[in-house]
């Protein structure tokens, strides 16, 4: 089975693995979103107790908030370098979490139905078949379990903000972060989970203050939105 995966976008996660960690670092939105994502994820599905995979989960920013919320967190990513440093920031924090390299789609075969929580946050606009990857998180759910994504919505609005915004004139991430044509209209997404099996749940935005500098949830997608759903049983 050939890997859902892009080896430009491994490669440039990568380089920056050093930097997972550095709260003023290129990770910093990725920080600053964490307590709102985690808290969305806990509400619609509590965590404690619960058995939870973090798919694309990098240098385990969002696994170690699940961690700490009492889940019991597998994380899975491709990029090696992006996983030793979760290692090693987990064990220096005293939590014990499952990380392993391994494509969701083997993950899948390997685990069927075996998650209470299946959580992938800022990572289907990185691979070239999505569908695939919504898909694989399905599988790895339990009967009644819930699944979470996020991503980017793809227009103006957000090729304004996300990418030229952010990368170009704040400086908030690398230049080439994000690829616009990647990005995935939440209508799309919808119709990715609803081919998977997934009810869905919930969509909500998140929006930026930059007075206060912090995040909060709406009902504005046009940028960054999160996706509940529900795997029926």
């Amino acid at each position: 089975m050939s890997q859902n995966v892009d080896q430009t976008e491994i490669d440039k996660f990568s380089q920056m693995a050093h930097k997972w960690w550095d709260l003023d670092g290129e990770f910093k939105p990725l920080h600053q979103i964490n307590p709102l994502r985690t808290d969305y994820i806990d509400r619609h599905a509590p965590l404690d107790a619960a058995r939870v995979v973090d798919v694309g989960c990098g240098g385990g920013i969002l696994t170690e908030a699940l961690a700490r919320r009492g889940a019991t967190v597998t994380g899975v990513d491709l990029a090696k370098k992006s996983l030793k440093v979760a290692q090693l920031h987990a064990l220096d924090q005293g939590l014990t979490i499952d990380y392993r390299c391994v494509a969701v789609e083997a993950l899948a075969a390997e685990q069927p139905a075996s998650f209470d929580r299946v959580v992938c946050m800022e990572m289907l606009e990185h691979v070239p078949d999505p569908q695939s990857v919504v898909s694989s998180c399905a599988a790895l759910a339990r009967p009644g379990g819930w699944v979470f994504f996020s991503t980017l919505n793809r227009n103006l609005k957000s090729y304004l903000m996300a990418v030229v915004g952010a990368e170009y004139v704040l400086n908030w991430l690398p230049r080439g972060t994000h690829d616009y044509a990647r990005f995935i209209k939440p209508s799309e997404l919808t119709r990715m989970a609803r081919n998977a099996g997934l009810e869905l749940a919930d969509i909500s935005g998140m929006r930026y203050n930059p007075l206060t500098r912090t995040y909060h949830l709406d009902d504005e997608t046009s940028v960054n939105y999160l996706m509940a759903c529900r795997k029926p049983g």
